[in-house]
């Protein structure tokens, strides 16, 4: 019988995490899925420990190591099921997160994508993200754009998505190393609104390793300008994007990268972000430095390098 879901997992030297990841979806109290695992070659024990498992609904594809866009490229055309459940290969679901989403789906036919509520796992505590807007509701429509001003409702390890949008907005962009899922969200935002369930059933693990925390890059980072026209027009997507712009601008001079400074500021509607976030610009590097010492120091996530 045809899955209802395809779990699409993309694991890159995750040993330490990926058991715990593979459970969470194999003991789902909602069983009509199929896993597919793409090792992104991994050159730790991940396989090895993914080969260990002897469910059928489990499915390894092993690969050269290319990123993760093409590694989930890959999942999702391989996957047999119209729904795409994307999940990270150091992140888990609470044990009904499927049956949630397969409730969601029969309540709003007509919707192409999902998501839920999520909590940070840091070393000594777990903390609910706090969304920009209020639902007392189980289940409410957003735009992704107006309902992102603080936190995005979407992330690589709570959606679920018809995998029919695809022809729209196209797959993950294999040319970007970070900050790719931001990129497909943008498209997914240009053209379909979101059920949000509001419950919490993501565990993000917060790995000081991995690679979003680590690669510093701007430019494998997106330039965000495929979207110069759109924002002319959309007001909220204008404010997300330029949230975005301030934080790699900010990555920028930290980096003492003038040219990408330069690049990001330019494109930037002040209007946009704070004042603190508009002193914080005009901010010598020692300044930005300390403060995100002060910050590790309470133990908050850190998106840029402080040393």
């Amino acid at each position: 019988m045809k899955p209802f879901f395809s779990v699409v997992i993309s694991v890159y030297n995750k040993a330490e995490y990926i058991k715990e990841t593979i459970n969470s979806v194999l003991n789902q109290s909602f069983e009509h899925f199929e896993l597919i695992v793409i090792n992104d070659g991994s050159i730790d024990a991940s396989e090895q420990i993914i080969n260990t498992y002897k469910d059928k609904r489990l499915r390894l594809i092993s690969t050269a190591n290319h990123g993760v866009s093409k590694a989930r490229n890959t999942g999702i055309k391989e996957a047999l099921s119209n729904y795409i459940a994307l999940l990270d290969g150091d992140d888990t679901w609470d044990i009904d997160y499927l049956q949630s989403m397969n409730d969601a789906i029969g309540r709003f036919p007509d919707i192409k994508i999902f998501t839920s509520a999520i909590a940070q796992k840091y070393e000594n505590k777990i903390a609910p993200v706090i969304y920009s807007f209020k639902q007392n509701e189980l289940y409410k429509i957003h735009n992704y754009f107006e309902a992102s001003q603080k936190y995005s409702l979407l992330t690589s390890s709570s959606i679920v998505f018809d995998k029919s949008i695809l022809s729209k907005t196209n797959f993950f962009d294999t040319s970007l190393i970070s900050g790719e899922d931001v990129d497909m969200w943008i498209r997914f935002g240009l053209f379909y609104d979101i059920v949000f369930i509001n419950k919490q059933l993501v565990l993000y693990n917060f790995n000081t390793s991995s690679l979003s925390n680590t690669t510093f890059d701007l430019d494998k980072k997106p330039k965000f300008d495929k979207y110069l026209n759109e924002e002319k027009e959309n007001k909220y997507l204008k404010a997300f994007l330029d949230r975005n712009r301030y934080s790699l601008a900010i990555l920028s001079k930290l980096r003492n990268d003038k040219k990408n400074f330069s690049y990001y500021t330019s494109h930037l509607n002040l209007n946009n972000i704070k004042l603190r976030q508009k002193l914080l610009l005009k901010s010598p590097k020692w300044i930005l430095k300390l403060l995100l010492k002060l910050k590790s120091l309470k133990g908050k996530k850190l998106y840029y390098p402080n040393n």
